[in-house]
């Protein structure tokens, strides 16, 4: 049987923090993707990136679900329980 993600309850009607990584953008870095905070609208950049701050923001929030803002990409990730929802 599928795992099903307990957390997809704390999803909110979210507004994009920045047009990019909001952290890259405030130190002049580059980033390879971007992901969106499902629970505040963080917007941070994948693990492929060399500052990794969706993966950050979670540490430091708490906030477990992302999905991707890349073009033609509609899939989730919960950071807790290790899961990819397509």
């Amino acid at each position: 049987m599928a795992k099903t993600c307990p957390h997809l309850d704390q999803i909110q009607r979210v507004t994009p923090s920045a047009a990019g990584c909001e952290n890259c953008l405030k130190t002049g870095d580059s980033w390879v993707h971007l992901r969106l905070c499902l629970i505040c609208g963080h917007v941070g950049c994948c693990d492929s990136s060399k500052n990794k701050h969706a993966t950050k923001h979670y540490h430091k929030t708490s906030h477990p679900i992302i999905r991707s803002v890349e073009p033609g990409e509609n899939w989730k990730w919960c950071y807790v329980d290790e899961l990819f929802m397509p």
